[in-house]
């Protein structure tokens, strides 16, 4: 089963500042935020039972996942420093 993959406002816009100076860190994100269509809740993850945390590259990712409704919401995009 596939999960279907939505970014919330907020981390869309926080995706498009940090590409303005890191365009292919970003795209590294947005590679690994597709593979959670197959896998929410892949090895390195950290968090909660369905708020979790990856780190790819020099970002952290904060997700939630919905198994009802088969989907996954990307909340919040940060920098790691």
């Amino acid at each position: 089963m596939s999960y279907e993959v939505i970014w919330e406002p907020e981390a869309l816009a926080q995706a498009e500042r940090y590409a303005r100076d890191d365009p292919a860190g970003v795209r590294q994100v947005f590679t690994a935020i597709g593979r959670l269509a197959d896998n929410p809740r892949p090895d390195g993850a950290f968090g909660q039972a369905d708020v979790l945390r990856i780190h790819v590259g020099a970002y952290r990712v904060i997700y939630e996942i919905s198994d009802q409704q088969v989907r996954v919401s990307v909340i919040h995009l940060g920098h790691l420093r």
